[in-house]
């Protein structure tokens, strides 16, 4: 919020003094794992961005079967294959020779004197991952007795020094802060808090559970409850259990249960059961849910995305389109996200930041490719085009432009 200064949230503790957290922190979920082309033969469904057919074309109910399936091995939940899947999706990978005192003292020389050198900075901070970027703010203070950030801020402004400050926080604290951010003041900025909390995976919502506890004092679930309410809320509390069943095999019989019950608690009857709904999105796995659309569609001849927006209206709507576009195509729901924050008049620059940079060592590879495939024009182009001076050399620098 302006004038509140950046990264204090009341009552928190100062931006400069969070503790790290464990650098596997950013763990991989089914977000690393490549789509062979994305959707099957590349297209997408049509209803995926609120009805418009953005998308290349149609697609027909048949085509679902013949879905790319992720394969168990790739999804191994050990941090050793996720690290090396990481480094072949994200667009920023750990800097060969890295050297933390270095880098130190080159911040320091860009930040001291007359004027700030930005390429300098921009040089930096858009080639180290974060975890050595917290290596660096750490050298920072060792040798030179300052704080980094603190130093930072006083030379940066506007969207420049959000990008910075997010690049800087870790992965875990920099969602807390965001949903922090979202939920404070008047007014609740509730697609921040779906964008969060439905597309992280179990292992990332608990971590950023126990960060917003310790680091602003406060419970998520309560802040989640005092700030929304009905089915939304009762979505988002279940979200934030981190307890979705993580398990890569499907079960056919199952999927095709659920998809049956969903038809009943939705199109098939007068009202909607939305309990049902909440029950089967929050609980599934990605794979799981991809099988029951597959079911859905092929019973109902409507997809299960068509059938939530004829359902249901409002945050409840998007929270679980979003649950089913992540389990189809978790990049297709980011690039679709960073289009409208760029579309028509003005940008959503706090978004098109967040994702930026949450994404750079998950899956913004991938992003961009499902970006140019569905809006036939790259991320890059568009970033160029809707930003400015050195916001736009640094965003574009971390989307490998």
């Amino acid at each position: 919020p302006p004038g509140h200064g950046f990264g204090v949230p009341p009552g928190g503790a100062g931006f400069s003094g969070y503790p790290q957290p464990p650098s596997q922190s950013y763990g991989g979920g089914p977000a690393q794992v490549p789509l062979p082309g994305g959707f099957p033969g590349g297209q997408m469904p049509s209803q995926y961005p609120g009805g418009q057919p953005t998308y290349p074309s149609q697609i027909s109910t048949e085509s679902f079967p013949s879905y790319p399936v992720f394969s168990p091995v790739s999804l191994d939940y050990s941090s050793e294959p996720t690290t090396m899947i990481q480094g072949t999706q994200g667009t920023i990978r750990p800097a060969a020779n890295f050297d933390a005192m270095r880098d130190a003292e080159i911040l320091r020389k860009a930040m001291k004197g007359f004027g700030t050198d930005e390429q300098a900075i921009v040089d930096v901070v858009a080639n180290r991952s974060n975890d050595q970027r917290q290596k660096i703010k750490a050298a920072f203070k060792t040798s030179y007795g300052k704080d980094l950030i603190k130093d930072l801020k006083s030379e940066l402004s506007g969207n420049m020094e959000e990008l910075i400050l997010a690049l800087f926080m870790p992965p875990t604290y920099y969602d807390a802060w965001s949903l922090r951010k979202a939920m404070q003041g008047a007014g609740t900025q509730e697609r921040v808090l779906i964008e969060i909390l439905c597309t992280r995976t179990n292992q990332e919502i608990q971590e950023i559970v126990r960060c917003y506890q310790s680091e602003f004092g406060r419970d998520l679930e309560k802040d989640i409850r005092s700030d929304t309410s009905g089915h939304f809320e009762r979505l988002l509390v279940s979200m934030c259990q981190g307890n979705r069943d993580e398990n890569q095999s499907v079960n056919h019989q199952m999927a095709q249960e659920d998809a049956q019950r969903l038809y009943q608690a939705g199109e098939g009857r007068l009202g909607t059961d939305e309990s049902c709904f909440n029950m089967i999105l929050a609980t599934r796995s990605f794979p799981q849910l991809r099988a029951t659309m597959e079911a859905y569609s092929r019973m109902a001849n409507r997809d299960l995305l068509s059938s939530v927006s004829r359902e249901f209206s409002g945050y409840v709507e998007s929270g679980l389109k979003t649950i089913l576009q992540c389990a189809l195509n978790r990049p297709a729901f980011f690039a679709e996200r960073l289009y409208y924050a760029m579309k028509g008049a003005g940008t959503d620059d706090s978004t098109l930041v967040r994702i930026v940079v949450t994404r750079s060592e998950i899956d913004l590879v991938q992003i961009k490719q499902m970006f140019t495939q569905m809006y036939q024009k790259t991320l890059g182009t568009m970033i160029a085009g809707d930003t400015s001076g050195d916001y736009r050399r640094l965003l574009l620098a971390i989307v490998g432009q």
